[in-house]
């Protein structure tokens, strides 16, 4: 391809990269399906998996994450199954709590939402959704958004976490409205 030497062309030239680069995704949203849980969900790049044992609440179950990250910012959800519906319901403040020490944070807002149950099947299902705050070494803002959710015998986490600064809310937004329980 030839572009004319005049600085018009020159111009012309760089506008083009400039749009070809502007199009290039940083959020490569998939859709995925979980060999461990029935939920689907998106996630902005290629996850990873991971199974360890955990404690809610004195119950060791094994939780298992999946996650991908994009520019810092984690993305991940995790699962795993109780012994009963009640002590599901009862380990949700446990994940909660466990997440928000994660970061050293303070929860800055804490709101009670519902989902679809299930993609086939008709009602509602209660959830919890936080926004926290805390700090890095660094000394920048770290921001955790998480839902807390369980139904029947299975307790659900979802997270993004990362930099305040790096966090956008819509992207936040696309990531918890994906979820989906089968």
């Amino acid at each position: 391809m030839n572009f004319p030497s005049t600085p018009f062309g020159n111009i012309t030239f760089m506008l083009g990269l400039l749009l070809l680069s502007a199009c290039s995704p940083k959020y490569d949203w998939r859709e995925i399906r979980s060999d461990n849980a029935p939920y689907v969900i998106a996630l902005p790049t290629k996850p990873t998996t991971h199974t360890r044992d955990i404690d809610l609440k004195d119950i060791k179950v094994s939780m298992t994450m999946v996650a991908s990250e994009v520019d810092g910012v984690t993305f991940a959800v995790g699962s795993a199954e109780l012994p009963d519906a009640t002590q599901a319901q009862v380990s949700l403040a446990a994940m909660k709590t466990a997440m928000i020490n994660n970061i050293g944070g303070t929860v800055k807002q804490e709101k009670v939402l519902t989902m679809p149950q299930s993609i086939n099947a008709p009602g509602t299902i209660a959830l919890t959704e936080i926004e926290a705050l805390g700090a890095t070494a660094n000394g920048q803002n770290r921001i955790l958004f998480a839902r807390f959710l369980a139904k029947e015998k299975r307790v659900y986490q979802l997270i993004v976490v990362g930099s305040e600064k790096s966090i956008s809310r819509d992207v936040v937004t696309t990531f918890f409205s994906s979820f989906k329980l089968n």
